[in-house]
């Protein structure tokens, strides 16, 4: 049961920062009335992590999970609490972990699902996250 909710997990991440990405630059004002949605991803990661303990499965979901909940804990600090213009200021002291935290995070969605789940599963998880790349870079500046 794991490995299709991980799958599914890593989907609907992708779709949320690929519509976000889409849609900040000219309607900036929607996501951050409906931004917040995207944290509700902390519940099924933290459902997940209790599988990966119930079915005993290696614990590298348990830690791509765990840079998940801190991609979004980092996240939430930057933009919604201490609304930081980390993204304006390019501060690399601020950037840094965030960008780490992000590539790693989709790097665990795309591996583990491509290594203990399924190849095409992967490719497909791959392809959202160079199609997150490209619509983040074309929304920038």
């Amino acid at each position: 049961m794991l490995e299709p909710f991980y799958f599914a997990l890593g989907l609907v991440n992708s779709g949320f920062l690929i519509f976000i990405f889409l849609i900040r630059k000219s309607h900036l004002d929607l996501v951050q009335r409906i931004g917040w949605v995207y944290f509700l991803l902390a519940i099924p990661a933290i459902y997940a992590i209790i599988l990966v303990q119930q079915e005993h499965k290696t614990q590298r979901y348990t830690i791509f999970l765990g840079i998940f909940l801190a991609f979004l804990a980092i996240e939430a600090l930057y933009d919604w609490i201490l609304k930081i213009p980390f993204r304006e200021t390019m501060d690399w002291k601020q950037l840094a972990p965030y960008l780490a935290l992000y590539f790693s995070m989709n790097y665990g969605f795309v591996v583990m699902t491509w290594k203990y789940y399924s190849v095409p599963y992967g490719i497909v998880l791959l392809v959202l996250f160079v199609i997150q790349i490209i619509v983040n870079i074309a929304t920038h500046g």
